[in-house]
């Protein structure tokens, strides 16, 4: 289909249906696990038939698999655009870590879902989801590190590091607070400056 021709009718009803079961699959997830909730009950959530949801995913498996990669490619071009503006290395690494914040608050149930699967490690749901987590992650990652190599060679900052030894702490400091806040979000918001986190790298702790 080409980017003017436009969705049928039947198409977009189709659309809609997936994407309420999708949205029910997740709620339900997030709040039960994964193993507590059965097809009837997201059917029942989603307001179809369970035989109507079959016909969409072949099981629960491929229901949870469907939501994890969506909403891994939404991240992954939510992150690569805030990566692409800025005027500098400085700006687009404010923009990166600014918008790991806005990312998580409005995918919530998702990142609780996928933090909850991750220290859980109970169930082989993640064989060959891993990979293509990994996959654009590890994208993102390089994209950071190119960041910082940028920076680097343009003398905005110093080499006190590989830039993919700053890249892997960067983002594993902005999983930190995000892992804090998801514990009790009312005690440990992530912080709205940006600079409340890269200072722990640009600034460094030993005084003088």
């Amino acid at each position: 289909m080409t980017q003017g021709e436009k969705l049928s009718r039947r198409e977009r009803e189709r659309l809609r249906q997936r994407h309420d079961m999708l949205a029910a699959a997740l709620e339900l997830f997030s709040r039960n696990g994964y193993h507590n909730v059965s097809m009837n009950e997201i059917a029942e959530k989603a307001e179809f038939a369970v035989g109507t949801l079959y016909k969409f995913f072949k099981n629960k498996e491929d229901l949870y698999k469907s939501i994890m990669i969506e909403q891994t490619d939404w991240f992954h071009k939510v992150m690569d655009k805030a990566m692409d503006d800025g005027d500098d290395e400085i700006e687009k690494l404010r923009n990166y870590v600014r918008t790991r914040g806005v990312a998580v608050t409005e995918k919530e149930a998702v990142v609780r879902l996928y933090h909850a699967e991750i220290r859980g490690r109970s169930f082989n749901l993640r064989a060959g989801l891993d990979d293509e987590i990994s996959r654009q992650l590890n994208e993102l990652r390089e994209r950071l590190t190119e960041i910082f190599a940028s920076g680097i060679r343009n003398n905005l900052f110093r080499k006190i590091a590989e830039p993919a030894q700053l890249a892997l702490a960067l983002e594993n400091i902005c999983s930190g607070f995000i892992m804090r806040w998801l514990e009790k979000p009312e005690n440990n918001k992530y912080p709205e400056d940006p600079d409340v986190i890269l200072n722990i790298i640009f600034q460094g702790l030993i005084a003088g």
